[in-house]
């Protein structure tokens, strides 16, 4: 229940505070004063769109604060649940919805003190309020609104959901299947391609660290001759006896050590220098046998180096296609490989997608043919309780039809499934507004006021099903005369059974139901309009109901009349409380 609504700097509301009461509410005033901006503001707490031309003329931003008694509804889990995924804690059971809109149009929304998204705003005022403004009279005459309003009704929303969401999932499949078969061909292509690679990258045989062996090997090969001769000198040096004097390095060494030892003999002590001079002649000695060995060892081989030139070109174009190493060329027929192995199961996917379309689309069509039994079945039940609260509304003897066809979707897709998100059903609600008319679509029949009725009448007979706290009406008397006026007010206070409700009216036979009345005016403070709210007390409200009733001034035969008025409806109210309680009784 909406406990207080607080405005500042919004239109032309300076700053203003509302504590509304349990039942009816009831806000009257001339056109202009400043009503529907009041429901303006409370639906930009309830995270309604909120542009910046909101904002008062002079402020920087303006501020709605609407604080409600959630108790009831933290009763329910799936409530409970949205408050705690976004951190939201009440206190002793209030909700604190707040909103700032800034002049450069950025908003910020907060609940109980903590910064949401405008989305989580949205979701959980959806929870508190309804709100039924005068647009809603035009969205009640489009099919898609009246098939809502007759899945509510049913209680088939739940049914139409899981439907929905079935669906979905099959036409996601039927996409996928689809693309499957129209890729055919490329998918060939690409399966020729990827196979090529495949088995052009594995006749190599490449070897990681293969490259760089290679291209040694091609440099000794291409200069064996070269080397062969090198390592020749090198040995002759050492050990050939070509040194200065017909000495090898070796032979000298070796005689260097000769003439140590026998100066080891005169001197002891140029021991260890004589041994460093054996240990390089042995030195010497290996390397001199190693030389020998290579030069023996090179030898040219023209095949062998042609083969080697072969290896390295096929190395060098496999890179230039498929990588800039030989591990990068191994890891892409390793990709290609994988890709291959999903290509190649296609046809398998294709399979089950279409065993999986199959089976969605039998269960889709049984859901839809139950969901549709249940709707025609409720729809007989609601064309009787509208009927009825028709002709409480003084509509008379006014016939109200649900008109069912059988959907036959477009089929953008192809899928030829012949059921949408919302069933097999196409539905229309007709009206006859006189005995002996056929009925026909409200848009084509219904008057402005007759409309107005009409949303009145279902919106009273769906709030039975309706769980939200809060319903606001929006000058639902637009187009209803005074004759009217007094079973149009009864229906909404009936509705303060299950609800509390808030009503802008211009009708005195509507607001003399009102258990809360405030009068809306609008005045100018130093030159600037601004709208004031005035909550009446019994006496100022029989002066408001009698100004409705005759206009100004108020005179005593008006203000008799409003008297008059209140009395009848006190006596009405006492009348139906027993059996109000009865209904309100779980």
């Amino acid at each position: 229940m909406l406990l207080e609504l607080a405005i500042r700097d919004l239109a032309i509301i300076r700053e203003l505070r509302l504590s509304f009461e349990p039942g009816l509410n009831a806000l009257t005033g001339e056109t202009g004063a400043g009503k529907s901006i009041i429901i303006d503001a409370l639906g930009a707490a309830l995270g309604a769109r909120a542009s910046a031309d909101l904002v008062r003329t002079g402020a920087s931003k303006a501020w709605v604060e609407a604080v409600f008694d959630a108790r009831d509804l933290l009763g329910r889990e799936d409530f409970r649940a949205l408050l705690e995924e976004a951190g939201i804690e009440p206190e002793d059971g209030l909700l604190i919805l707040a909103r700032d809109i800034s002049a450069s149009g950025r908003s910020t929304a907060r609940v109980c003190g903590r910064t949401v998204p405008i989305s989580v705003l949205t979701e959980i005022g959806r929870r508190l309020v309804d709100i039924h403004g005068q647009s809603e009279h035009l969205s009640l005459l489009r099919p898609e609104t009246q098939l809502d309003l007759l899945d509510r009704f049913a209680g088939t929303w739940p049914e139409r959901q899981e439907l929905a969401e079935r669906v979905r999932e099959y036409r996601r499949a039927w996409r996928a299947y689809t693309q499957l078969v129209s890729e055919e061909r490329e998918r060939a292509q690409r399966v020729d391609l990827l196979r090529f690679q495949v088995q052009e990258i594995t006749a190599a045989r490449l070897q990681p660290g293969e490259e760089e062996a290679l291209v040694r090997e091609r440099s000794l090969l291409a200069n064996a001759e070269r080397l062969a001769s090198l390592a020749q000198e090198a040995y002759s040096l050492l050990a050939g006896g070509d040194g200065e004097g017909g000495l090898s390095a070796v032979d000298a060494l070796r005689l260097a050590t000769v003439r140590l030892e026998e100066l080891c003999q005169l001197d002891s002590e140029q021991r260890a220098l004589a041994g460093q001079v054996l240990e390089a002649t042995y030195a010497l000695e290996e390397a001199a046998r190693e030389l020998r060995s290579y030069a023996e060892s090179v030898e040219a081989d023209p095949e062998r180096l042609a083969a080697v030139e072969d290896r390295l070109a096929l190395i060098k174009q496999l890179k230039r296609k498929y990588g800039s190493t030989i591990e990068e060329v191994l890891e892409h027929a390793r990709r290609a490989a994988a890709e291959l192995e999903r290509l190649d199961t296609s046809e398998e996917e294709a399979t089950r997608l279409r065993s999986q379309i199959d089976e969605l689309a039998a269960e889709i069509r049984a859901r839809a043919e139950r969901l549709s039994q249940r709707r025609r079945a409720r729809a007989a039940e609601l064309e009787r309780q509208v009927e009825e609260a028709m002709r409480l509304l003084n509509m008379g003897r006014a016939e109200f039809v649900v008109a069912f066809r059988t959907s036959s979707e477009d089929n953008a897709g192809g899928d030829r499934l012949g059921v949408d998100e919302t069933g097999a059903d196409r539905i229309e609600f007709l009206i006859a507004p006189n005995a002996g008319q056929e009925p026909r679509p409200l848009a084509r029949i219904a008057s402005g006021g007759e409309t107005a009725r009409l949303m009145l009448a279902i919106k009273s007979i769906l709030s039975e099903v309706d769980e939200t706290p809060t319903l606001v009406f929006d000058e639902v008397d637009v187009g209803i005369g005074g004759r009217s006026g007094q079973v149009v007010g009864e229906r909404l206070w009936s509705l303060t059974d299950r609800h509390q409700v808030i009503v802008i009216s211009h009708l005195p036979q509507i607001a003399a139901f009102a258990e809360a009345h405030f009068r809306i005016a609008k005045e100018e403070v130093r030159g600037v309009a601004e709208t004031r709210v005035t909550r009446l007390s019994e006496e100022e409200r029989i002066d408001e109901l009698a100004a409705m009733l005759d206009g100004l001034p108020v005179t005593p035969q008006s203000r008799a009349n409003a008297e008059a008025m209140l009395e009848r409806v006190r006596h009405l109210k006492a009348r139906r409380a027993p059996l109000a309680a009865a209904r309100s009784r779980p």
